[in-house]
């Protein structure tokens, strides 16, 4: 198994109804998921990387919340604005900032907890239409419609609460 996709690389299943229902439960169930993931957990643990050279499962948590709050606001402008530009972010830099290096998961995990729940309000009603508006990436130029970017994160919750689970199973921490 690759440890850097413990779930497999995204793939988009469509813009079907099925395939909606699924995105869905996946975004309302992610911030339980990695909650669960990081359960009792000691600091020493929190601070261990999930891969050789990869985040500690404190940066990655803290990750998740930074990936989804933007991803909530791409849709916000996606619904607001004619293809707007979205900013862009390193993650990968964010990921080395302070908080993200010393601040409590759980501080994360109730803010994923809030952000899913508002999201959802504004998503589990949107119509065809509306879930196909784009926006644009500056570092692509793609446009990403709405569907495909729900799609993206509802791997993405599993993808990173896969990344800690297989941690646990691999440290003997289960």
């Amino acid at each position: 198994m690759d440890e850097r996709y413990p779930l497999g690389k995204f793939e988009f299943a469509g813009d079907s109804e099925e395939a909606r229902a699924g995105y869905l439960k996946d975004i309302r169930e992610a911030p339980g998921l990695l909650r669960a993931a990081v359960a009792g957990l000691s600091e020493s643990q929190v601070d261990t990387p999930y891969r050789e050279g990869g985040w500690t499962v404190r940066q990655l948590v803290h990750h998740v919340a930074d990936s989804h709050l933007n991803s909530y606001i791409r849709f916000r402008w996606a619904l607001t604005e004619d293809k707007p530009v979205i900013k862009a972010y390193d993650e990968k830099v964010w990921a080395e900032l302070s908080d993200a290096r010393t601040a409590a998961v759980e501080l994360s995990l109730n803010l994923l907890e809030s952000l899913h729940a508002r999201w959802l309000a504004l998503i589990e009603n949107l119509s065809t239409d509306e879930l196909n508006r784009v926006f644009i990436h500056p570092e692509t130029g793609n446009e990403i419609s709405l569907i495909r970017n729900l799609a993206v994160y509802a791997w993405h919750g599993k993808h990173h609460s896969a990344h800690v689970t297989e941690l646990r199973k691999r440290m003997g921490w289960v």
